[in-house]
């Protein structure tokens, strides 16, 4: 289950940081419409990719690697949650919220593991 979950949320976040990289329309507008400037999406397509790398590694040996990414990844997508309310844009944010929903079960998983 910890291999699946995990799987998941990394393929999820690649194929978003290939979004992010490649500026993709929908993730443009989305940034756009909750407040963030274009200029960003780099810095959030490296906190996201790293935060996949880091989940790779914890599967391959170093749990608290792993345990580190998602909790990076958690705030991340809690943040991008915050964004959406803030803004009132509540017809995407679906997205974020199963993005944050991954996060967090792959911190469970890996700290069940762990512990």
């Amino acid at each position: 289950m910890t291999i699946i979950v995990i799987s998941i949320t990394v393929f999820m976040n690649v194929v978003i940081v290939i979004g992010d990289i490649a500026q993709a329309k929908f993730v443009v507008a989305n940034s756009r419409e909750v407040g963030v400037s274009d200029s960003w999406l780099p810095v959030l397509a490296i906190l996201k990719g790293a935060g996949a790398v880091g989940l790779v590694v914890g599967l391959a040996g170093l749990p608290v690697i792993g345990i580190v990414a998602a909790i990076g990844l958690t705030l991340f997508y809690f943040s991008a949650l915050i964004a959406h309310v803030r803004a009132r844009v509540f017809h995407s944010i679906a997205f974020p919220g199963l993005f944050f929903a991954f996060a967090v079960g792959s911190l469970a998983l890996l700290l069940a593991g762990w512990i």
